[in-house]
C-alpha cells in the first residue's frame, strides 16, 4: 500500500535521478555489457545463463536488503522506485497535451513511449499508440510489479524487474537477439501471464463493464504477445475505440489486426485523457485490494 501511494505521489523525481543512477538503469547497463560480451557462439545457452545469473544475483541482493534492520522500510522504498504508475500517467498525458498543439508535437511526444515509426502518424495513429502503451505498461510497469511484490516481497519485485528489463532489451525476434534473448522473452511471458489477465480484470471491474469481457476473450489473442493483448483489449472495450491495426517498424508497414475493430477508429487526444483516467481507476482498485490483503493477512 505504502509503495503504491509513494510512487503515485512522487513518481520519478528528477532531482534524485539527476544525482544517482536509477536501479532499472543500472540493471540495463549490466545487461548491455553482458550482451556485448556473451552474444556469440552458443547464443541460446549463453542467454539462458545470463538471465538465470542476473535473476539469482538480484534476488539474493534483495533478500539481503529485506533482512537488514528496518528491512520493511527499505523494501517499501525500493518497491516504490520500481513502480511506474505516476510516470506512466504523466508520459501518456504528455502525448495528449502535445497532440492538442499539433500533429508534429504529438509525434515527438509519442515517440518517447513507443518503438514504432512515428514520422508519418496521423492524429488517430498517435492517439492509438499512446493508449496501447498505457494499457500494456499498466500491466508491465504497475500491476505485475505489485503482484510479485505481494507474492514474494522485495526479491519478487526485483526479480520481475530484471526479467522485464532483459526482455525489453534482448527479447526481440531478429537476427541479433532471437537466440540470445529467447530465455528472457519466454521467462517474461511466464511472469506476466497472471498479471496481464489481472490487469484486464481490474480495468473491467473498475468501470463495472462486464460486457467488455466478451471483447477481451475474442480479441486478446490477436496481439503478437500472449499477454499484452489482455489489457489492450480491455482498454479498447472500455473506451469504445479500435486499437492496434497496421503500423510501421523500421520503415516496413505491418498489417496487424485491429483489437475491438467495431470501436471508433477516429481516436483523439480526448480518448488519451480517458485512457489516463482508466489507469488511475484500475490503480485505485488495485490499491483497495492491497488494503484488503493487508487486513486479511
Amino acid at each position: 500500500m505504502l509503495a503504491m501511494i509513494l510512487d503515485a505521489a512522487l513518481g520519478e523525481p528528477k532531482w534524485l535521478w539527476d544525482r544517482v543512477t536509477h536501479p532499472a538503469v543500472l540493471v540495463g547497463n549490466v545487461i548491455a555489457d553482458l550482451e556485448a560480451a556473451m552474444n556469440t557462439g552458443a547464443k541460446r545457452l549463453k542467454g539462458v545463463a545470463m538471465i538465470a545469473g542476473l535473476v539469482l544475483a538480484a534476488t539474493l541482493l534483495a533478500a539481503i536488503i529485506a533482512a537488514l534492520p528496518l528491512g520493511s522500510v527499505w523494501s517499501m522504498l525500493l518497491a516504490a522506485i520500481l513502480l511506474a504508475q505516476r510516470s506512466l500517467a504523466d508520459h501518456v498525458r504528455d502525448v495528449a497535451d502535445a497532440l492538442r498543439i499539433s500533429t508534429h508535437d504529438g509525434r515527438a511526444a509519442v515517440a518517447k513511449i513507443v518503438g514504432r515509426d512515428t514520422s508519418t502518424m496521423d492524429e488517430a495513429a498517435i492517439a492509438r499508440s499512446a493508449i496501447e502503451s498505457a494499457a500494456e505498461n499498466l500491466s508491465d510497469g504497475v500491476i505485475a510489479p505489485v503482484f510479485w511484490f505481494l507474492v514474494a516481497g522485495l526479491p519478487g519485485i526485483v526479480a520481475y524487474k530484471v526479467i522485464n528489463t532483459a526482455d525489453s532489451m534482448v527479447g526481440y525476434r531478429n537476427a541479433r537477439y532471437a537466440e540470445f534473448g529467447w530465455a528472457s522473452a519466454k521467462l517474461d511471458d511466464l511472469v506476466n501471464w497472471i498479471p496481464a489477465r489481472l490487469t484486464a480484470l481490474l480495468i473491467v471491474a473498475a468501470h463495472l463493464r462486464w460486457d467488455v469481457w466478451r471483447v477481451i476473450r475474442r480479441d486478446a489473442s490477436l496481439h503478437r504477445s500472449p499477454n499484452a493483448g489482455w489489457p489492450e483489449a480491455a482498454m479498447a472495450g472500455v473506451l469504445g475505440v479500435a486499437l492496434s491495426g497496421p503500423r510501421s517498424y523500421d520503415g516496413e508497414m505491418r498489417e496487424f489486426p485491429f483489437v475491438h475493430k467495431e470501436g471508433r477508429h477516429h481516436v483523439t487526444a480526448h480518448d488519451i485523457d480517458a485512457a489516463v483516467s482508466v489507469l488511475w481507476r484500475a490503480w485505485a482498485l488495485c490499491l483497495a485490494l492491497a488494503a484488503l490483503a493487508a487486513l486479511v493477512f
